[in-house]
C-alpha cells in the first residue's frame, strides 16, 4: 500500500519520508532476519542471506562490488570511519588532508580531530554558488597528502561539485578521494574515480540508523577503532539486518522513481526559484542555478530572522529548514553560506520529497509573501 507524502513537507534534504518498499521489506526482515548472521545454524544462515542480498542490491545501484560495501550506524559514522581509516592507513605517505569549505559537519569534525592529533588540513574555498574550483582543489594536493574529501552535492544549497575533475586530479597525484554522497545517492549517479564513498539510507526513504561505507578495492584503509570481526572488520557491532534490507529495498525503488520524479521535482523547484524573488521583495536565491540537485533550493529573506520565518511557516503547515541545516540548534551562522559569501540571515531551504503535490507548492507561494511581509512589519522594517 502506498503511503502519501505528508502535505507541506519540504525537508527531504534532512530526511525523506519512508518509502513504501522500505516499510514492507523491514517488516518481512524483522520476521526472517533477526538471528545473528555470524552463526552457522539455520536461522542465522537465513539472516546472512538477507544481509548479503541487501549488500548486493546496494552495490548494484551504486555500481560497485558487493564486497566493497559495508553497513554502518549512520552516514556520519560512515564518514568518520572512512576518513579516519584512510588517514591511519596512509600515515607513511603523509598527514595532510584536503577538504572543501562547504563539506558536511561530519567531514569537518573529523578534519578537526585529525588536526588536533598533529595532522595538517587544507581547506579549499568555493565560489559564490558554493562550487569548488577544480584547479584550486588540484593545487591543494601535495606529495604528503594522505586523503582528499569532496561532497557530491551540497546539503544546504544543492550545488553539484566537480567530483569527476577532482577524482582525476587525485588519481594523477596518487591520493584517495572520499566522496560524501549523502544528498545525491539514489537521486543521481555519482561520477566515478573516487576511492571511498559514504551515504545515509534515510535520505532516500530508507530507515534511519543505516549508513553506507564503500571502500574500493586497492584503497588503503585500516580501522581507527578497536578490532571487531563484523562487516569485514570495518564496522564494529551486531549488524542491523532488517535495517540493511529495508535500506536496500528503498534505494532500489527510489532510484527507479527518480527517473521520472527528478525532472518533475526540478520543474517545481524552478517555479520556486523563479517566483519567490518576484513575489517577495529583497530576496536572494543562493546556490548554482543549473549545476544543482533537482529537488532543493535555498533563498534568503532580508530583514527577517530565519527562525521566526520557519516557525510561522510551520504554523501554516509547511515543514522547511534553515539553510544552516547542520547548525539549526545553535546560534552560529551556516559555515556553507559564510564560505559562499552570501547572506547568512533569514535563510529558508526548500527540499522536495518524492510525490510532492504541485498544489502544495501553490499554497507555499501564496503563503510566503504574506508571512514575510507580516514579520517585517512586526520588526518595523519596510522592504525596499
Amino acid at each position: 500500500m502506498a503511503h502519501p507524502v505528508p502535505s507541506g513537507y519540504f525537508d527531504a534534504a534532512s530526511t525523506e519520508p519512508a518509502h513504501p518498499a522500505a516499510r514492507q521489506a523491514l517488516l518481512d526482515a524483522l520476521d526472517g532476519g533477526w538471528a545473528d548472521p555470524a552463526r552457522l545454524y539455520g536461522r542465522a544462515r537465513q539472516a546472512r542471506v538477507l544481509l548479503d542480498g541487501a549488500r548486493e542490491r546496494i552495490a548494484g545501484v551504486l555500481g560497485v562490488r558487493a564486497d566493497e560495501v559495508s553497513f554502518t550506524a549512520s552516514g556520519t559514522q560512515a564518514v568518520h570511519l572512512g576518513m579516519l581509516g584512510a588517514l591511519k592507513a596512509r600515515r607513511r605517505a603523509g598527514r595532510h588532508l584536503v577538504v572543501s569549505a562547504v563539506e558536511h559537519s561530519s567531514v569537518l569534525h573529523a578534519a578537526e580531530t585529525h588536526e588536533a592529533e598533529g595532522g595538517e588540513v587544507t581547506t579549499v574555498g568555493v565560489d559564490g554558488h558554493g562550487r569548488v574550483d577544480p584547479a584550486a582543489f588540484a593545487a591543494a594536493l601535495r606529495p604528503d597528502t594522505a586523503l582528499a574529501c569532496l561532497q557530491s552535492a551540497n546539503h544546504e544549497v544543492g550545488t553539484l561539485q566537480p567530483v569527476a575533475e577532482a577524482a582525476e586530479a587525485c588519481r594523477a597525484a596518487g591520493v584517495p578521494l572520499l566522496v560524501d554522497a549523502a544528498q545525491s545517492a539514489g537521486r543521481a549517479d555519482v561520477p566515478t574515480g573516487w576511492s571511498i564513498l559514504t551515504a545515509s539510507a534515510h535520505k532516500w526513504g530508507g530507515p534511519p540508523g543505516i549508513g553506507i561505507l564503500v571502500i574500493r578495492k586497492n584503497t588503503r584503509w585500516r580501522s581507527p577503532l578497536p578490532a571487531d570481526e563484523r562487516e569485514r572488520r570495518r564496522v564494529p557491532g551486531f549488524e542491523n539486518v532488517p535495517g540493511a534490507v529495508a535500506a536496500a529495498a528503498a534505494l532500489d525503488a527510489y532510484r527507479a522513481d527518480m527517473r521520472s520524479e527528478a525532472p518533475r521535482l526540478s520543474a517545481l523547484i524552478d517555479r520556486v526559484r523563479d517566483q519567490v524573488p518576484r513575489l517577495v521583495p529583497d530576496v536572494e536565491v543562493v546556490g548554482h542555478p543549473t549545476q544543482r540537485l533537482p529537488h532543493l533550493v535555498t533563498f534568503s529573506c532580508l530583514y527577517v530572522p530565519g527562525e521566526a520565518l520557519l516557525t510561522e511557516l510551520d504554523r501554516q503547515g509547511f515543514a522547511v529548514s534553515s539553510g544552516s541545516s547542520c547548525t539549526a540548534d545553535t546560534l552560529r551562522p551556516s559555515h556553507v553560506l559564510e564560505a559562499m559569501g552570501v547572506l547568512t540571515h533569514g535563510n529558508v531551504r526548500v527540499s522536495l520529497p518524492r510525490g510532492t503535490d504541485p498544489a502544495d507548492i501553490d499554497r507555499f507561494l501564496a503563503a510566503l509573501p504574506q508571512t514575510v511581509h507580516r514579520l517585517r512589519r512586526d520588526a518595523g522594517v519596510s522592504a525596499q
